[in-house]
């Protein structure tokens, strides 16, 4: 078993939110440099395994999030568990990704088309270089979402991943994300190509994992 710590954070009208302008490609995050060996090392087999499950799901099972794209949601101090939710991860330079993603919801208004534009897309070679991803995860959530309002209030959290007798405990930070934010629009653009129904007042959480 693998034990880590974490971060959480969570996130229509037909046009959805507008893109925000993107930043330049940055190779290495730069706060990398600051973990010790292990916790690089911890960091670097996470996002592998997560872009190992994650291109597995779009290949092989029409993009539905398997257990460990689910992690279950735990607070302290007697990890009360809030049951699980989907996180998805992102590459460290998402704006020109969130277009395309963009690109593919306004191009048609066919749920099963926009959904087929997607896996296509994912299914290439997005999840091959696991170095390009960063480690914050982040989260879709209804409108006036009670799980929101307990999380945000929390502060921090457990995320509790398993999958293939692998196994992951995150200690995580959480924050509530504006629209502005660059991880808002792509998890946003990203759900809207499976679920055509997203409320315009949904909400996004960033999780932020403690390599440490």
């Amino acid at each position: 078993m693998s034990r880590l710590k974490a971060w959480h954070v969570f996130s229509n009208n037909t046009d959805g939110p507008k893109p925000i302008a993107g930043k330049s490609m940055i190779e290495d995050d730069p706060k990398v440099a600051l973990l010790d060996p292990a916790g690089q090392a911890a960091r670097h087999e996470f996002l592998g395994w997560q872009c190992r499950i994650r291109q597995l799901s779009v290949r092989q099972f029409g993009g539905k999030p398997t257990s460990g794209m689910r992690p279950r949601v735990l607070l302290a101090p007697d990890d009360t568990d809030l049951g699980d939710i989907v996180v998805l991860i992102r590459k460290k330079a998402s704006q020109e990704v969130t277009s395309q993603l963009q690109h593919m919801v306004r191009q048609t208004r066919d749920p099963a088309e926009r959904r087929e534009s997607a896996l296509r897309f994912l299914a290439a070679t997005y999840y091959q270089r696991p170095g390009e991803f960063s480690d914050e995860l982040t989260a879709l959530f209804g409108p006036r979402s009670a799980r929101v309002e307990q999380l945000v209030e929390a502060r921090r959290c457990t995320l509790d991943f398993e999958q293939f007798e692998q196994r992951y405990r995150l200690s995580c930070r959480i924050e509530a994300l504006m629209e502005s934010d660059e991880a808002f629009q792509f998890t946003y653009w990203h759900n809207s190509l499976f679920n055509p129904s997203i409320p315009g007042d949904a909400q996004i959480l960033r999780f932020k994992p403690d390599w440490s």
